[in-house]
């Protein structure tokens, strides 16, 4: 066994044709006895995250194996004593290695399920995150089930589709042409805003519809969503006017037999349609001609596992190495969508001014002051409990709380210090008078650990205060003020509904749980604006906006009634941009600001996490491009995480980590991911510490 040098196991199509110039100029390798008499030559792909290890490795083929060694076929080979697993990308005569080659140990299976499109894309995407090709390939290729490869399921409905007509996509400006551009097999690409739609499916439809037009071409249509709801309303949308079989979901929540069987009925080409999560957008549809990515400012859509890709991101590469349309949509507008814009990547698709006026709810701010003092703990402004009262006798009224649970933060209340664990030092919470514990015995949020008898350390006081008030509590209030009410909840603990019936009720809901409601609802508030307005984070105005144009889409238009009252400070630009629904703006002013900054997505970022020793070691072996500048090493901010049995806590001393970030122009954005991967291999070789490399993180600013 010997890997192909490194030069000849490059991306893309250099990389191939130096690959293929190395075996015309290689020789008949010494294959076992017994070896396969045509091509007895694997090139594998190994499941092994090890950066040195990232290339090629060349395998006899035993003489067994000829005809189920498959190129993308599952395959376990020996390496450095130990059986690991990996997949076949290429069969050939010649190896350049003069030595004895080792046989392959068996094939797992002769299904194909590895695309060589999709390998091509898992390169260029562990190429711009610095990762590997193994840690792509793990969320390309989901674990096998047996069964699945022997059914065999019938394909779609004979025939072909007829030509989709443009529906609501009638609405947009050059929004029928892109239908059109997409059923004669053009690849444009639109970063599209979408209209308030007060019965939630506007959007389905109008995906469905790109979805139409992309089959009626002969071609395949690949559509990202965030989360299970989203697929499920798009899943519904596409049935309806596809028909059944048609079209395939790709998620987890499905369960791993069920992914497994429409992903193998996409990589036959049984199917050329399917909706999914995240994962979704490295699946092997054939004769790719449509990509979409719905809500790319969703971070459900950033992969939590290194190599760390963002769907979007992955969607745009795959678009270009396939001559795809694409689509970029969202009711708000992210900044990365205006960078697309701005570099002339994508064209905006969007409502005449007068048709979104006609289509959106009349929004207005309500300042903090003039509370009522009848109202729910004289927490809403009069004019917030006003419109509750007036929009409920015609149908659901939505409240959404940005924060979940009952008394989430809380604080002395004799100094208004915040009250924080003692053995963490995590914040401490009231829990529902109904948990465990009830609501006089606070709970850290980050450890559970509870603390019956806690005192204030600045002032010896034992009572507490709200800091912040959550949906659990909001609920409570709302249904105190208003008897005889029904109120729902959805998010947080309790659980995420997907719609409403169409009857008077208050739905006191969390950010992106906010079910749709038969015929909209009446009137929607939107409370404590400033908790979303206040993270420490780089996304928070844009998220702000997100989640608030998100819950507004879901009021009827303004010419029916439908209401929408922000409690905030009206001054801010995000609410302003709320109050005249201009996404559009707001993100052109974002990516202003970042570009003075030199900030994502004006610039490329990667950060660098580990021990401080391979922190150090990292940066010593980077050999940065110009322009680029390193910021750190520093020691990682005390901050919660997530353990493997779900229970967030916090790092301890014996937990000690380091970061650092480089900087570069978006020009030397390659040219710094080629960096990082060169300088992970030389470290991983020497047994250095390992890092984690993060390229483009959501926030960048995490922990300094």
């Amino acid at each position: 066994m010997a890997p192909v040098q490194p030069g000849t196991s490059g991306e893309g199509a250099d990389g191939q044709l130096s690959l293929l110039r190395s075996a015309a100029r290689g020789h008949r390798p010494r294959t076992p006895e017994g070896s396969a008499e045509r091509d007895p030559v694997a090139g594998v792909v190994l499941d092994v995250p090890l950066p040195h290890l990232d290339r090629v490795f060349d395998y006899a083929v035993p003489a067994s194996a000829a005809s189920s060694a498959v190129v993308g076929a599952r395959v376990r080979v020996r390496l450095a004593g130990q059986d690991v697993e990996g997949f076949v990308v290429e069969r050939r005569a010649t190896s350049e290695h003069a030595g004895a080659l080792q046989p392959l140990r068996r094939v797992v299976s002769p299904e194909p399920v590895l695309d060589p499109a999709v390998l091509a894309l898992a390169r260029a995407v562990a190429r711009r995150c610095a990762g590997t090709t193994a840690d792509v390939l793990r969320l390309a290729v989901p674990p096998r089930r047996a069964v699945v490869e022997t059914e065999d399921r019938p394909g779609p409905p004979a025939g072909p589709l007829p030509r989709p007509a443009a529906g609501p996509w009638e609405a947009y400006a050059g929004g029928a042409a892109l239908v059109a551009r997409v059923v004669d097999g053009g690849s444009p690409r639109a970063v599209w805003t979408s209209l308030p739609g007060a019965a939630g499916d506007d959007w389905p439809a109008a995906l469905a519809v790109l979805a139409a037009a992309a089959l009626a071409g002969g071609r395949g249509a690949l559509l990202v969503v965030p989360d299970a709801r989203d697929v499920a309303r798009l899943d519904a949308a596409l049935t309806a006017l596809l028909g059944a079989g048609r079209h395939v979901r790709l998620t987890a929540e499905d369960g791993p037999t069920a992914r497994y069987r429409a992903f193998v009925a996409l990589r036959r080409g049984r199917v050329r349609a399917v909706v999914g999560t995240r994962a979704a957008a490295l699946a092997p549809v054939q004769d790719l001609g449509l990509v979409v990515c719905w809500d790319d400012g969703d971070d459900l859509h950033a992969e939590p596992r290194a190599p760390y890709p963002h769907a979007r991101d992955v969607l745009v590469e795959r678009a270009g190495q396939a001559g795809a349309a694409a689509v970029v949509g969202s009711p708000s507008r992210s900044a990365a969508a205006q960078q697309l814009l701005a570099d002339g990547w994508a064209r905006v698709v969007v409502a005449p001014r007068e048709v979104v006026r006609a289509r959106a709810p009349r929004v207005a701010v309500a300042e903090d002051d003039g509370r009522d003092p009848a109202g729910p703990g004289a927490r809403l402004p009069a004019s917030a409990l006003r419109l509750v009262r007036e929009s409920l006798p015609s149908g659901p009224v939505l409240v959404q709380v940005p924060r979940a649970g009952y008394l989430p933060a809380t604080a002395c209340q004799r100094c208004r210090h915040p009250a924080r664990c003692a053995r963490c030092g995590g914040p401490l919470a009231l829990p529902q008078p109904d948990e465990p514990g009830g609501a006089s015995t606070p709970v850290c949020r980050w450890c559970a650990t509870s603390a019956p008898a806690w005192a204030c350390p600045h002032c010896g006081g034992r009572a507490l205060r709200s800091l912040v008030v959550g949906s659990g509590r909001t609920a409570e209030e709302l249904g105190r003020a208003l008897p005889g009410t029904t109120v729902r909840r959805s998010g947080g603990a309790a659980e995420v509904l997907a719609s409403v019936p169409a009857a008077p009720a208050l739905v006191v809901a969390t950010p992106g749980a906010e079910p749709v409601a038969e015929g909209g609802y009446s009137a929607a508030l939107l409370l404590d604006t400033w908790a979303l307005l206040s993270r420490a984070e780089l996304r928070s105005a844009e998220e702000a906006l997100r989640r608030w144009l998100q819950a507004a889409s879901l009021v009827r238009p303004a010419a029916d009634g439908g209401r929408v009252l922000a409690v905030g400070e009206a001054g801010l630009a995000p609410l302003q941009a709320l109050v005249r629904w201009d996404p559009g703006g707001h993100a052109e002013r974002e990516l202003a600001e970042r570009t003075e900054l030199g900030l994502p997505p004006a610039a490329v970022v990667a950060r660098v996490t580990g021990s401080p020793a391979g922190v150090r070691a990292l940066l010593a072996a980077v050999v940065l491009p110009p322009g680029a500048s390193v910021l750190g090493p520093a020691p990682l901010a005390p901050r919660a995480w997530v353990g493997a049995s779900g229970r967030r806590s916090a790092r301890t001393d014996g937990d000690e980590e380091a970061q650092a970030l480089l900087r570069a122009p978006r020009t030397a954005a390659t040219a710094l991911a080629d960096a990082l991967r060169a300088a992970r291999a030389a470290t991983s070789a020497r047994k250095e510490p390992p890092v984690r490399v993060h390229v483009d993180p959501l926030d960048p600013l995490e922990g300094w």
